[in-house]
């Protein structure tokens, strides 16, 4: 068997289709950078089935696909096709040439071909598992996979190895039995239980025989009840209705009587309209009367007024001067007229005695019809009534009717349905009379095996939902536990020291009075690694050493093996030797020499290490109070300052007697931070004499300000002094910082190590109840199937 084409078609730079065809033997790909050699590799690891997008080069899977270029589209598909002679038989298909096509377009979707059919990719990796070559593939090595090759694991040897030999398709095949006989015994398990609970409910299925041949008798008397409801209900409504037809009758001859009389009514009120008709001329004649003699009144008044005023002018007049008519004639004249009102008034009562009467008459005629009225429209709405009520009649008679057709035909139904269910009844009196018998010879020790097996299974899921949880924390734990070492270790390898430093450390004994690591003797209050370590400086790193004499021993070693250079911490002056009153400071580490510089720093902390020379040989005078003359707070007035500004005894500014600003109302000196063998405390005290760790750089210009014989140095490892600075962006840890994370890893590393421990032996004693409990189960299961 052997390669013997490969097509390509729109896979990453072969836009156009290309075919390469191989010979038996070594076929190799030649040419510059970027030409697509290795996109030839990748071309057969994807097409027989590589799904790792990383493994191909790319990003995502569709990044296989031509992605164009300045003159040409991109593609939407890629297409593989490989073929592969079979003339030996090595594949396990009947075809002398094996063509595999791998398609992926660009939307995300995938065929998968064999000889041009469709196929699953599964199809392609079993077809291809016996010849050494598929998705996990020994013998295809692409471009930075030798390294892995070369430096893996001994469980990645032996996946090659395993792939190589073939064996890695019978584990698969092997784990895939496994997961089938997992998923059959779970199958097994549940048709058991299944089993059992159909077993336990045989008795309450005699119990729900029971009570549903009661619920069958119950059923049968509330139907009976129900009929004779209905029957009842029928003679009811029969009696109902020929009531109904009996007031309906009544009703009808009422109504008969009272149309005759609206009929009268009727005739009545023609009549009297036909009165009214006549006698309106004679109203109207007699009103026209009335007014005419009305007027006339009105005239006949106001002649005699007129005649009055003539007999008073006349009798008034002298006699002398008297003319006119003659008196006899007008006393004539007046009584014509006084006649002439006589009669004028009989008249005029007369009309108004015929007007009164006629307007009364009117009155009586309208009072009557009005009445006449009235009677209609109550004879009218009793009629409506009576018709409405006899409609609602019919229409409850109608409804009566059905009811009565509704329950006969129930009364049917429910006599087959009667019927059918006596014989469901005698059948199930068969089926219980059959389970009856076989449950009473079950019933003896069922219950209570019953119960012992439930309260097993109780157990069994207990202890394994225990065990389950044991497991989960102890994995937890000991990830736990694996990634603190991995950091302890890392942190550790940190501490190795490839220097002047470590040859000291390898030759230690050798040399007299060395001591050791600084950063191993010395314990920083945890928080504060960083300002720490700036304010040692390269002292962090150094190695300390009891004497000058010891430090002179190690530097001349280093000279001798040209082993580079290395920091010394010494731990005092050789021995008979003191520091005197100007030497630079007291047990309390207060340079009083430095004369408001900052601590010597970076290369001038040679002159505390290698070169051995004491600090504070080169100090100034010093400045402040001290310096001129005035005595530095001592007793209880010291201790008042210290205990005012919250600090320990070693307080670099116990010493001064002006108080600080508002906000360092509380600096923290950093030689009280810092704890250590005794001999090498002096060194240490003498190093951070005159320094105070603050928050911020604005908090340490401030202070240096206010106290320019001080050194600030801020949390973030910044370090400022009235003639000195020293800081920036985070660079590589001291080895003060690193040994305090290796503190704390190995000390995390011993909790997590007794913890994983713990929970080991609370898995263990949890997975024995659970075999327990397992084998209990197990036993009364196999006592109930006997049973």
């Amino acid at each position: 068997m052997h390669l013997k084409a490969l097509t390509l078609r729109g896979f990453k730079s072969f836009a156009s289709a290309t075919t390469l065809r191989f010979e038996p033997g070594i076929t190799c790909v030649v040419g510059p950078n970027g030409s697509g050699k290795s996109n030839v590799v990748d071309a057969l690891s994807w097409v027989m089935g590589e799904q790792g997008a990383k493994s191909l080069r790319g990003g995502k899977m569709e990044d296989v696909i031509f992605a164009g270029t300045t003159g040409r589209p991109p593609l939407g598909r890629a297409e593989v096709s490989l073929t592969i002679d079979n003339s030996d038989g090595a594949l396990p298909i009947e075809y002398a040439e094996v063509t595999i096509t791998r398609i992926m377009f660009r939307n995300g979707g995938s065929e998968y071909q064999i000889n041009g059919d469709t196929c699953r990719l599964l199809d392609i990796q079993e077809l291809l598992s016996d010849s050494g070559i598929g998705r996990e593939m020994h013998v295809i090595v692409g471009q930075g996979q030798l390294d892995s090759v070369l430096h893996a694991d001994p469980m990645g040897r032996r996946a090659f190895i395993e792939e190589a030999a073939g064996v890695l398709k019978h584990r698969k095949r092997k784990e895939k039995a496994l997961r089938k006989l997992d998923a059959m015994q779970a199958n097994l398990a549940r048709v058991q239980d299944l089993t059992d609970e159909l077993r336990r409910q045989l008795k309450p299925l005699g119990r729900q025989a029971a009570v549903a041949r009661r619920a069958a008798v119950i059923q049968a008397d509330l139907r009976d009840a129900r009929l004779r409801l209905l029957a009842d209900d029928l003679v009811r409504l029969r009696q109902a209705l020929r009531t109904e037809i009996a007031d309906e009758a009544a009703l009808k001859e009422r109504k008969d009587t009272t149309e005759q009389e609206l009929k009268k009514a009727l005739h009545r009120e023609s009549l009297l309209e036909d009165e009214v008709r006549r006698l309106t001329p004679r109203l109207q004649r007699a009103q026209q009367t009335w007014y005419e003699l009305s007027q006339l009144a009105e005239r006949v008044r106001g002649t005699v007024s007129l005649a009055d005023a003539r007999v008073k002018s006349a009798t008034s007049a002298p006699v002398e001067e008297r003319r006119g008519r003659d008196p006899e004639d007008l006393e004539r004249e007046a009584a014509r007229v006084r006649e002439q009102e006589a009669e004028l008034e009989a008249a005029l009562e007369a009309a108004q005695r015929a007007l009164d009467d006629t307007v009364a008459h009117r009155a009586e005629l309208e009072r009557e019809l009005a009445l006449e009225e009235r009677r209609l429209k109550d004879v009218a709405r009793a009629i409506a009534d009576r018709r409405e009520g006899l409609a609602r009649l019919s229409g409850q008679v109608n409804a009566a009717r059905s009811r009565a057709a509704s329950a006969q035909a129930e009364i049917d139904r429910l006599a087959t349905a009667r019927d059918e269910a006596r014989e469901r009844a005698v059948r199930a009196q068969e089926e219980y009379e059959a389970l009856q018998a076989e449950v009473d010879g079950l019933d003896a020790g069922d219950a209570d095996l019953a119960g012992r097996h439930e309260a097993a299974r109780r157990q069994l899921a207990e202890a394994e939902a225990a065990l389950g949880t044991a497991r989960e924390e102890a994995t937890s734990a000991e990830r736990r536990r694996a990634a603190t070492q991995a950091r302890h270790e890392a942190l550790a390898l940190g501490l190795r020291r490839k220097d002047g430093t470590g040859i000291l450390l390898g030759a230690r004994d050798r040399l007299t009075g060395v001591l050791g690591p600084a950063a191993e003797l010395l314990t920083v209050t945890p928080g504060y690694e960083i300002p720490l370590a700036a304010a040692f400086g390269v002292a962090a790193d150094a190695i300390a050493v009891t004497t000058p004499r010891a430090a002179a021993e190690a530097i001349t070693l280093l000279r001798k093996q040209d082993g580079g250079r290395a920091s010394l911490l010494l731990a005092g002056p050789p021995d008979g030797t003191r520091p005197t009153a100007d030497g630079a400071g007291d047990d309390h580490g207060l340079a009083s020499g430095n004369g408001g510089r900052a601590p010597d720093r970076g290369a001038e902390n040679g002159a505390r290490t290698h070169e051995g020379t004491a600090p504070g040989d080169d100090a100034p005078a010093p400045a402040g109070p001290a310096a001129d003359g005035a005595p530095a707070p001592a007793g209880p007035a010291a201790d008042g300052a210290g205990a005012r500004h919250g600090l320990p005894d070693e307080n670099p500014l116990a010493p001064f007697a002006t108080p600080l600003p508002a906000p360092f109302a509380t600096p923290l000196p950093a030689a009280a931070l810092v704890r250590g063998p005794a001999e090498l405390m002096p060194a240490v005290r003498r190093m951070l004499a005159g320094i105070v760790v603050v928050d911020t750089l604005e908090d340490a210009e401030t202070l240096v300000y206010a106290r320019p014989e001080l050194t600030a140095v801020t949390a973030d490892g910044d370090l400022l002094g009235a003639y000195f600075a020293h800081g920036g962006s985070a660079g590589a840890p001291s080895l003060l910082e690193v040994q305090a994370a290796v503190d704390e890893a190995a000390a995390e590393l011993a909790e997590l190590a007794v913890r994983c421990a713990e929970l080991a032996e609370a898995q263990h004693t949890a997975a024995e109840r659970r075999e327990r409990s397992a084998a209990l189960v197990e036993e009364l299961g196999e006592r109930r199937r006997s049973a």
